[in-house]
């Protein structure tokens, strides 16, 4: 139907447009065959409409004369030399241009919108051959454009009817080629191309082994994809066959669930486009020596920061949640997202400034301690706090300075005159003492809590077996006079032995045990007394920090034994760092210092917090 109203408008009005556009300059013949040549005679012969227009442009024919005779006369006086009369001269012909101007611009403008309405009526066979081919439309012989409407909906039902028809013709051979998807093209020069990625630092996080040099040109676009993933990680509720918590519930099986999840991610690696997943190159977790990859995050106490210094960090088990404690008396949660890090709850101890503060391994409970003989034992669940002691038989005017055994059951604290106290968790009493030739000053639970390490004054340390409750082993840390940090890795194959010096001598356990006092590395990037030692959860990170120096926290690759070397970072003022701890997948790390403030860091290696 539209096709047939486009011909019909302009069968009617393309006469009338011709006409309408010829110049009646050529219309003398007319004139010539009509007896009376004035215009009133020559207008009655005419068709209303064009006499109309006859009219029109005598008149204005007339005008222009007598305009043009005017500017005759007034150039003949200009040419006297009158400069008032030169002036006046070339503001005309400045006004006669502006004019000619305007009225090629709208006759221009006019042509424009007439081709738009009514398309070209002039135009060569030529042209109007390349317009047919371009915009698919028929031209007959008068030179009229012919459109046809190919829009209608019969034609796309049509086309629908026949792609539904076609696909379920199609045998599974033939859909096949269809669901493999190859690679349009391939670009052959990428596996002859090398790249180096040790020339610049920006490049160097790519490599896989220390000495990496080379690799070829599609190899680096891969590492360049894999390393996208690893700084942006997806998450999980935006994947196909992901489940909450509520709908897990819900379901009968576990083999339901996998089947669902199998063909949410195709398991026949078809659908690569439906994964997120590392495609071309697995994460690898072995940390690279040099560089650290890091970006600092808003502050893990932002909502609320402490009145004093922060003297404990740590994270629960579930890596979201944060505990805070300080000498104002108070212990703040934080929910930790790397945005808000909103509040959950704050709990004042007011006759207890607290010095150290730990969540037991199995997220229950947390033990807050301070330069009291008592220390307090928080429900997590439940929010009630209880405060326990002083100890049976015991003197101790301090139990500022304890640690808690990896299998939750048993708590030492550093006791007066070498004597370290055993506690247990459960009931919180007394089970037994530890005693050492000098004062204890730093715990670390080994084997999953069945081993103790502790050093002090003397510069001995002490390894204990917590089911005899008797030291095996004591030997001298090398260098050292007064110990004051301990730390064991998680696998229980390294220990680190901070001094008051700030020497951090690391050992090799079952070397130390078997005689050798040497160590295997001594690192003496701190110059002032070392206050903490932390590994991370896989052992490839040792922090080491002391709170008599602004900025002093260093960070050590352990297996090469090195110094990350853009730590600290320059532009991040730590000021004087009181504790420290990392998350339990590696993936942040938070500091608290003497200001109050709590400093979040992502680490990029680790994609889990």
């Amino acid at each position: 139907m539209k096709s047939m109203v486009n011909f019909s408008w302009k069968k009617v009005f393309l006469p009338v447009r011709s006409l309408l556009d010829s110049s009646f300059d050529s219309l003398p013949f007319v004139f010539d065959r009509l007896p009376d040549r004035s215009p009133c005679a020559t207008a009655a012969a005419l068709p209303p409409a064009i006499a109309v227009n006859a009219l029109s442009r005598k008149r204005s024919s007339d005008n222009n004369q007598a305009n043009l005779n005017q500017n005759n006369a007034g150039e003949a006086g200009d040419a006297s030399g009158d400069p008032k009369s030169q002036r006046r001269k070339q503001k005309r012909e400045a006004s006669a241009k502006k004019k000619e101007h305007k009225v090629a611009t709208e006759m221009q403008e006019m042509k424009k919108l007439e081709g738009f309405l009514f398309g070209p009526l002039h135009s060569s066979v030529g042209f109007g051959k390349e317009a047919a081919e371009d915009t698919g439309e028929d031209i007959n012989e008068d030179g009229a454009f012919l459109s046809k409407d190919r829009s209608s909906a019969a034609d796309v039902i049509l086309h629908e009817d026949n792609e539904v028809d076609r696909e379920a013709s199609m045998s599974d051979e033939e859909r096949e080629p269809h669901e493999t998807r190859k690679p349009v093209w391939i670009d052959e020069e990428e596996q002859i191309a090398k790249v180096n990625i040790a020339r610049t630092n920006r490049l160097r996080k790519l490599r896989r082994e220390e000495g990496e040099i080379l690799v070829s040109g599609a190899d680096y676009v891969a590492r360049l994809r894999s390393q996208h993933v690893k700084l942006n990680p997806r998450t999980e509720w935006a994947e196909l066959g992901w489940k909450s918590e509520r709908d897990a519930f819900d379901d009968e099986s576990d083999e339901e669930n996998k089947s669902v999840r199998a063909q949410g991610h195709g398991a026949n690696g078809n659908n690569i486009l439906l994964s997120s997943e590392d495609v071309v190159v697995r994460n690898t977790t072995k940390l690279l020596p040099g560089l650290l990859e890091f970006s600092r995050l808003i502050d893990g106490n932002a909502e609320d920061p402490s009145n004093g210094p922060i003297t404990s960090v740590e994270f629960h088990r579930n890596a979201q949640l944060l505990l805070t404690a300080g000498l104002d008396k108070k212990l703040r949660f934080f929910q930790i997202d790397g945005k808000r890090n909103t509040k959950i709850q704050s709990i004042f101890l007011e006759d207890c400034p607290i010095r150290k503060a730990s969540f037991l391994p199995d997220g229950s409970h947390a033990i807050i301690s301070g330069r009291r003989n008592f220390f307090y034992s928080l429900d997590v669940v439940n929010a009630k706090v209880d405060r326990v002691g002083p100890l049976m038989g015991r003197e101790e005017k301090s139990l500022e300075s304890f640690e808690v055994s990896p299998d939750s059951s048993t708590i030492a604290f550093a006791g007066n005159e070498g004597y370290i106290l055993l506690v247990s968790s459960k009931s919180k009493q007394l089970m037994g003492t530890l005693k050492m030739n000098g004062t204890a000053r730093s715990l670390a639970f080994a084997n999953d809590g069945h081993q103790l390490l502790s050093s002090g004054g003397d510069g001995h340390i002490y390894h204990w077996d917590l089911r005899t409750r008797k030291c095996f082993h004591k030997g001298i840390d090398d260098g050292c006079i007064n110990s004051s940090a301990l730390s064991v890795s998680k696998d229980s194959t390294v220990f680190a032995a901070g001094s008051d010096s700030g020497i951090v001598n690391v050992y090799n356990r079952d070397e130390f045990l078997g005689g050798k006092r040497k160590p295997v590395k001594a690192l003496t990037n701190l110059t002032t007394k070392v206050d903490g030692l932390q590994f991370n959860h896989d052992g490839q990170i040792l922090a080491t920090f002391s709170s008599m120096k602004r900025d002093s926290v260093k960070l050590v690759h352990v297996p090469s034994l090195s110094v990350f070397s853009n730590w600290p970072p320059l532009k991040h003022n730590l000021q004087y760092v009181q504790c420290l701890d990392f998350s339990p997948g590696g993936g942040l790390m938070v500091l608290g210092n003497a200001a109050g403030k709590v400093m979040l860091y992502k680490l990029h290696h680790y994609e889990h917090a």
